[in-house]
């Protein structure tokens, strides 16, 4: 269960105070946001811009797989740096996170998408979105890709002209 389902009573403000505290033992944690509607779900780090490096998000996949992956390679960014725009990124576990690679697109507007990451860090931090291919190994900017209900909302621009995908 989640944390606000489990202090019903709480308000925003102990929301972002429980956060707190798991920043100060963490250097980060992983923001979920249930799919909604027609809306995919998608899941973000937070904290990460307090160590002077982009958030991490990633749209589409349930909790428990986007957690995986945005845990993983939070740790490669807190240790080796963030991949640029364009890159990419091997992922881990390979086809279960739905494909062996992800394209890293800058998030436009990341405060709009990254609530709570915006309530803890101020509206001047930068996110990185990363984008997988389908099954078929095409990406949701391809023809005939297949992301599921809600698709996979790609949250900027991309750096670069499409990436064979081998």
């Amino acid at each position: 269960m989640c944390w606000q389902c489990d202090n019903p009573g709480a308000t925003w403000q102990d929301y972002l105070a429980h956060l707190r505290e798991l920043l100060a033992t963490h250097c980060w944690v992983v923001q979920g946001v249930q799919r909604e509607r027609r809306r995919a779900p998608y899941a973000y780090t937070v904290g990460l811009a307090a160590h002077d490096r982009p958030e991490l998000v990633v749209t589409g996949l349930p909790y428990d797989r986007a957690a995986g992956l945005l845990n993983s390679l939070a740790g490669q960014v807190i240790d080796g740096g963030p991949p640029q725009p364009g890159e990419l990124v091997p992922l881990p576990g390979g086809e279960r996170a739905g494909g062996p690679l992800a394209e890293v697109v800058r998030v436009a507007e990341p405060g709009v998408h990254l609530v709570v990451a915006a309530a803890l860090n101020g509206p001047a931090f930068s996110a990185l979105q990363l984008v997988y291919a389908d099954e078929q190994g095409r990406w949701p900017w391809d023809a005939g890709f297949r992301g599921g209900l809600g698709g996979e909302p790609v949250l900027g621009g991309r750096a670069a002209a499409g990436h064979p995908v081998s």
